[in-house]
């Protein structure tokens, strides 16, 4: 029996980055999603810790020569909640690609703390 991780959405950010993809890039992003659901230790190739960030990942995808990046991080042990994600074009990931993701993070955690609230 596999492990099972839920993928879950803040807001739709996500979304219009997948849309935006070629179906060959849609379909490799599906690939990993599919493996970081289903698999306890996810391999480092996949899924990355941003450095001097609490608790932010990103996950690697690769497609030929594009490679992408997604946001994201661990809701609880069994949920990752996906942000924003881009094309990477430098050896550095931008500076304000990941200062959006801490930023949606940050947006995501007070959104649920309210509803929790209710």
């Amino acid at each position: 029996m596999g492990f099972d991780r839920k993928i879950s959405f803040h807001k739709n950010y996500f979304q219009e980055f997948y849309i935006k993809q070629t179906p060959k890039v849609r379909e490799k992003i599906g690939y990993v999603l599919k493996l970081i659901s289903s698999v306890e230790r996810i391999p480092e190739k996949f899924l990355k810790h941003i450095e001097s960030s609490e608790g932010l990942y990103e996950i690697r995808v690769q497609s030929g020569n594009n490679i992408f990046r997604i946001f994201c991080f661990f809701d609880t042990k069994n949920i990752v909640v996906l942000f924003n994600g881009f094309q990477k074009k430098s050896q550095k990931t931008p500076k304000q690609e990941i200062e959006l993701a801490m930023k949606l993070k940050k947006e995501y955690l007070i959104l649920k703390n309210e509803k929790q609230n209710d």
